[in-house]
């Protein structure tokens, strides 16, 4: 069973954390006239597709962020290529292209929306007042979107520096990490842990065995890379705490937080955003 109450406060929230602009547009009733059911629409929506695809509500959270970290939550990650060249879309930018997904899900959820209200609106979050009425962009960033968006192999110094530049903090880049607790991750993104860890010819010796057996049974040695695993172990297709229990047992696919631990003293950390 996937389980998905908390996936829209989650999105709402990361759009009020990364875009602190145009605040004076913005309020929790902006829809309440023109579109006062938006809430159980996208809802609706989001639920049908988890029945048939359990790493939706996953994948729906990495789109919303790899928009955010680019010139704000405005959506322009959802733009394409047109035709006399003005826009370059984001979704070719290096970090996106055959990687994000759930397009299809947003292009319903606006197809809902419009029968069914007068304009489009994003998602607000059932159990507080969120903020609405961003305006969507116009314009697609591609250069920023290979510049801004975090990587798997980016150093701490490099990850700090971009969650900084848009207002977060380590904490921040600990707590939003959890996402992780849910959906799927390409091999080619972790397969060095499992065989040439940082070139060493072996895996990575922080590696939990069985785990570290799983992932190679998931990801051969000579394979494509495009397989994949789940980031949780545990649960993989529900949205809980375990992303950060997992780490501190050794089981988790990215390298890049759990070797941190002694930097970010992430027990503190997982321990608030367990809570």
């Amino acid at each position: 069973m996937v389980y998905f109450p908390s996936i829209l406060p989650i999105f709402t929230s990361i759009f009020l954390i990364l875009l602190p602009l145009s605040q004076a547009q913005l309020n929790s009733t902006f829809y309440s006239n023109t579109c006062p059911n938006v809430s159980n629409i996208v809802t609706n929506i989001i639920q049908q597709a988890s029945q048939s695809d359990p790493r939706i509500g996953a994948s729906l959270i990495r789109l919303h962020f790899h928009d955010c970290f680019v010139q704000g939550c405005d959506g322009s990650i959802l733009l394409d290529n047109n035709s006399n060249g003005t826009i370059q879309s984001e979704k070719d930018a290096a970090p996106n292209t055959n990687s994000t997904r759930g397009f299809d899900v947003v292009d319903n959820i606006k197809t809902a929306v419009e029968n069914l209200c007068p304009v489009l609106c994003p998602a607000g979050g059932p159990t507080w007042n969120v903020l609405l009425g961003r305006r969507d962009s116009t314009t697609a960033n591609q250069a920023g979107a290979n510049a801004s968006i975090p990587a798997p192999f980016e150093s701490l110094s490099n990850l700090t520096a971009k969650f900084s530049a848009v207002g977060l903090n380590v904490t921040d880049l600990v707590a939003l990490s959890g996402a992780h607790t849910f959906g799927r991750s390409q091999c080619r993104l972790f397969s060095n842990r499992l065989y040439n860890f940082s070139g060493t010819g072996v895996p990575d010796p922080t590696l939990n065995t069985t785990y570290l057996a799983n992932l190679r049974q998931i990801c051969p040695q000579n394979g494509a890379g495009f397989n994949v695993a789940d980031l949780d172990p545990t649960t993989p297709d529900v949205f809980d705490a375990n992303y950060f229990s997992n780490l501190q047992s050794n089981r988790g696919s990215f390298n890049r937080i759990r070797s941190y631990f002694p930097v970010l003293r992430l027990t503190n950390t997982t321990n608030s955003a367990d809570r």
